[in-house]
């Protein structure tokens, strides 16, 4: 298992929580981890990725408060420094993505460009 030293991404404590409680669901599958990534696509040009899967050849892993995460080696360059958030109030609901290597964002907030 390859280890990143530092998180190249951070979780506030709202998405460290709705993380772990997804992953206590019924049916969850123990062998996927979290993936946090892009990839092509989206009003701007790159959309985030974040969801449960394997391991793949590129992946690198790192623990962010006890939530192994995986992410394409590649995709540290769009990615570093960004802030993962989760939202809970009545007009939005969702994970939220604070990138600062992004050049332009979408309205949605789920694409971006470098």
């Amino acid at each position: 298992m390859e280890a990143i030293a530092t998180a190249p991404v951070t979780f506030t404590e709202g998405a460290i929580k709705e993380i772990k409680r997804l992953m206590t669901e019924d049916g969850f599958d123990q062998s996927q981890y979290l993936r946090v990534g892009v990839k092509g696509g989206g009003c701007s040009g790159l959309s985030y990725v974040l969801g449960f899967d394997k391991k793949e050849e590129g992946d690198a892993m790192f623990d962010i408060e006890g939530v192994t995460c995986i992410m394409n080696t590649g995709h540290q360059l769009y990615l570093y420094g960004m802030q993962i958030d989760w939202q809970d109030g009545l007009n939005s609901r969702g994970f939220t993505f604070t990138n600062p290597n992004a050049s332009g964002t979408c309205g949605c907030g789920t694409s971006f460009s470098v």
